[in-house]
């Protein structure tokens, strides 16, 4: 064979030779390309992972509720009449004893004036009455009467005597019977000036009672504080008439309503599942819509004994009380209050979301592991208690350990 000939079938070998290699580059590619699409993708969305921290945690009840003064007076008028004038308004603190109001006195001077006319009247009266007694006393002893008798006795001697005419001697006679009369009708009068005497009396005391009561109104139209403590509201304007709450009760006119929110409370709701829990003096800590940064601390006061039935839903009534020295908890606020079960301070925590419970309720979290197919694996950890947001790592991981969100 000729040299040509050679060389024209190694340059056809070289040729399949490159082509093939081009073949097996392509096949080779193309396989770790469809096996690469194939594979799953392991990593972890950074937004899914949260880690392990320490921290403070507390399992608690939360009651919601408003939040109200513990002492809180509603202020009405013991006199009737016109508002005329206001000496407060609302968010004003007031003192006990403080002027609030004054309704118009004209009237109610003018009926003291009448009353005190009455007593005096009536005085008098109780004077003219003892002096008739005193005048019946004297004529019912009949001083003249010895007297009278003696000389119309020696009237008659005398007569007989004929030292003097039959008209003395009448005369005489007469003086006395008059005289004796008169005494009959004054021991007679003695009875009736008594009872005249106690009619002035009681007459004198109705017209005492009469005066100390105009006087009292008098008073009572000037309204005042009867604790110290903020209004809360101001329910009347000059001019308004005003009903006493004597003549009329719980219907009268509500000038005022005060209270004293150095001392507040919640009136919350606490579902039948939970109120086994809470009990008197429990911590509690309360949060209100204005202050969402800021925690109140408070203690349960008062747990109702019955519950209420709404909507297949029985709830306890629970009161907590709360000091507000700075008046910054103002009255009607919507509050939560947390009432503390138990809580623990300085231990590892982990989100609720990240943990997996068998049907055991056996607990573990998922955890990144770079070298596992699917690049997670899971943990088992011990738990403590859980605030429904985030639960006590007793056990299985350290601080600063990530975990995955399920």
């Amino acid at each position: 064979m000729t040299p040509n000939g050679k060389n024209g079938k190694n340059r056809k070998w070289r040729k399949r030779l490159i082509w093939l290699g081009i073949l097996v580059v392509v096949i080779g590619g193309a396989g770790y390309g469809v096996r690469a699409a194939l594979k799953p993708d392991n990593k972890i969305d950074p937004s899914k992972l949260a880690s392990v921290e320490r921290g403070n945690i507390a399992r608690s009840v939360v009651a919601t509720g408003k939040i109200e003064p513990r002492s809180t007076v509603e202020v009405k008028s013991k006199a009737s009449g016109i508002v005329k004038k206001l000496y407060v308004d609302y968010s004003d603190y007031v003192h006990q004893g403080q002027v609030l109001a004054e309704l118009d006195k004209e009237n109610l001077e003018a009926t003291v004036r009448e009353s005190k006319a009455n007593l005096q009247a009536a005085q008098a009266a109780e004077e003219s009455a003892m002096a008739s007694l005193e005048r019946n006393k004297v004529d019912a002893e009949g001083p003249d009467m010895p007297f009278l008798k003696t000389g119309m006795e020696r009237a008659r001697e005398l007569n007989k005597q004929g030292l003097i005419a039959k008209n003395t001697v009448e005369d005489a006679e007469k003086a006395y019977q008059m005289a004796l009369n008169k005494q009959s009708s004054a021991i007679r009068n003695l009875a009736v000036s008594r009872a005249e005497i106690t009619k002035a009396k009681a007459m004198v005391a109705q017209s005492t009672a009469s005066l100390e009561r105009a006087d009292q109104d008098l008073r009572n139209s000037t309204i005042v504080s009867p604790i110290d403590g903020l209004v809360l509201s101001r329910n009347v304007e000059v001019g308004n008439a005003v009903s006493s709450i004597l003549v009329l009760g719980s219907q009268a006119t509500l000038l005022f309503t005060l209270g004293d929110i150095s001392d507040v409370f919640v009136r919350g709701k606490v579902d039948q599942a939970d109120i086994g829990k809470v009990y008197l003096t429990q911590l509690t800590r309360i949060t209100v819509e204005s202050f969402r940064d800021k925690k109140f601390e408070g203690k349960v006061y008062q747990i109702s004994p019955l519950g209420v039935e709404k909507e297949n839903v029985t709830t306890f009534e629970v009161k907590v009380s709360i000091a507000n020295p700075g008046r910054e908890l103002k009255a009607q606020m919507s509050a939560n209050a947390e009432i503390i079960l138990e809580e623990k301070p300085n231990v590892l925590l982990v989100p609720e979301a990240a943990i997996i419970y068998d049907k055991d309720r056996k607990a573990t979290v998922e955890v990144p592991d770079a070298t596992s197919d699917k690049g997670r694996k899971k943990v088992n950890v011990k738990l403590g208690i859980s605030n429904g947001v985030k639960t006590e790592l007793v056990a299985g991981l350290n601080q600063g350990a990530k975990v995955i969100l399920q």
